[in-house]
């Protein structure tokens, strides 16, 4: 097992790195200090060819200047907060409106778009970036100092894991997350690739993707992956759910929620023989199917990222929770820790 680092381009705060942890069968993960992004991860197929299956970029650049949250870390809240407001003791907080009238995963300089101090570190059993970053008390306008701290960690058993922590020194809101962008084909589409997500119900949304606070059984609905279903299979049907957001980009309700840690979903490409399981002790998976990529922004190589292109696979709390009593709790009380894991195990078949 091995860690290599190299200059990896400049950002508004400073030159940024990018690590690459390889390990003793060849799976091969970079990640950079800039937004925590995953910038690729390299597995075999079955027939032991290698390949890249997340889409990202070249330079640090192309980070700084492109939106749609390439492989990044995001907070201090991932997903939608309906109208950027929410009450906590009794204050209102005014967020930042930066996805129509709502906020999105964090704000307009979020944990994505900062520069995280990086620590390198080897075992004989795993390879370890550790992230950590101080949100100042207001930044985006969220309350308390937050000490937040990522672990990368790269096995021989083929996964990476990602271990989230954080604290703060008065009562706040967190829903961290990983925002990459998944193809295990390596390329083309992710309609063929067979999903089985393991939730008995979702949060619908209104037009606006913000949680109507309902829990749907996915039961008789094109939302019901409890078995292996190709994500292009019903993603046309005529379904309201499906029509507001041009495909999949809804939460998951997980199963097994007092399970310290559950699969949440399993992904197979029946060309390249890849799976990919994904673990988490968060009680929510965001499924997005890639509906908003439109060939205008070209990723690695100057392959053109085109609709329906790569899936993201967000383990979280739910979106807009703090305006919903009924959904789990997302504040973090000062002197108290959130502590969140997600796993993601890549084999072959």
């Amino acid at each position: 097992m091995r860690i290599t680092q190299r200059a990896f381009g400049k950002t508004p705060d400073g030159d940024a790195t990018l690590f690459t942890f390889t390990n003793d069968n060849g799976v091969e993960v970079s990640i950079t200090n800039y937004g925590g992004a995953i910038t690729s991860i390299v597995v075999p197929d079955r027939a032991g060819k290698l390949g890249d299956v997340v889409l990202g970029y070249d330079s640090v650049e192309e980070y700084v200047e492109h939106p749609r949250f390439m492989g990044a870390l995001i907070g201090r809240y991932a997903n939608r907060i309906a109208h950027g407001r929410f009450s906590l003791n009794g204050v209102q907080y005014q967020l930042a409106q930066n996805n129509g009238a709502n906020h999105l995963h964090g704000g307009i300089k979020a944990f994505h778009k900062v520069l995280w101090n990086a620590e390198p570190d080897k075992s004989d059993h795993e390879l370890t970036l550790r992230l950590t970053y101080l949100s100042k008390d207001g930044e985006e306008n969220y309350p308390g100092n937050l000490s937040a701290r990522v672990d990368y960690v790269v096995n021989n058993r083929d996964e990476l894991e990602i271990r989230y922590e954080a604290t703060t020194d008065k009562d706040t809101i967190i829903n961290l997350t990983n925002h990459s962008y998944f193809n295990l084909a390596g390329g083309s589409s992710i309609l063929d690739h067979e999903l089985m997500i393991n939730a008995d119900a979702f949060t619908p949304v209104s037009e606006d993707l913000i949680p109507t606070g309902e829990q749907r059984n996915v039961e008789g609905t094109p939302m019901d992956f409890r078995s292996p279903q190709k994500i292009g299979a019903r993603i046309n049907e005529p379904y309201d759910q499906l029509s507001f957001t041009g495909g999949y980009d809804h939460n998951f309700v997980l199963n097994d929620a007092d399970s310290a840690l559950k699969l949440a979903t399993r992904v197979y490409d029946p060309v390249s023989g890849r799976k990919l399981e994904v673990l988490t002790t968060q009680p929510g998976l965001q499924f997005y199917s890639g509906n908003f990529l439109d060939g205008s922004l070209e990723g690695k190589g100057g392959v053109a990222y085109q609709k329906y292109s790569a899936m993201c696979l967000e383990t979280q709390h739910f979106p807009d929770s703090p305006n919903h009593a009924n959904f789990p709790s997302t504040v973090l009380r000062a002197g108290e820790r959130f502590q969140e894991l997600a796993v993601f195990r890549f084999s072959v078949e």
